[in-house]
């Protein structure tokens, strides 16, 4: 019986890279649900007091909605790493069906 291909590897790290790319995306929308959900103010001029269970949370959620500009470069550099990504999957499996179809012997 033939080894099988690890799809299962490629797509975890497929999952990692886009995970990773949107992270900022991630940290900006969790703030800003945050800040609404607690009738907060929220922008990129200045911390306000944001007050959540008894805690002031307003300079986490500036750092995070401030985490936003990240995007920037995760979003090319993860495209990138998509590209290198699919780059790999393919020579991987080209190699794999070749090796396969080879007769063992």
């Amino acid at each position: 019986m033939a080894n099988r291909f690890p799809w299962r590897f490629y797509l975890l790290a497929l999952a990692v890279i886009v995970f990773l790319a949107l992270l900022p995306l991630i940290s900006v929308w969790l703030a800003t649900s945050l800040a609404d959900w607690h009738n907060c103010q929220l922008d990129e001029g200045s911390v306000h007091a944001c007050m959540i269970a008894g805690a002031d949370w307003g300079e986490a959620l500036y750092a995070m909605a401030l985490m936003g500009w990240l995007m920037l470069a995760s979003i090319p550099l993860g495209g990138g790493a998509v590209l290198v990504w699919l780059i790999m999957l393919i020579i991987h499996w080209l190699a794999w069906r070749r090796h396969t179809r080879l007769p063992q012997g």
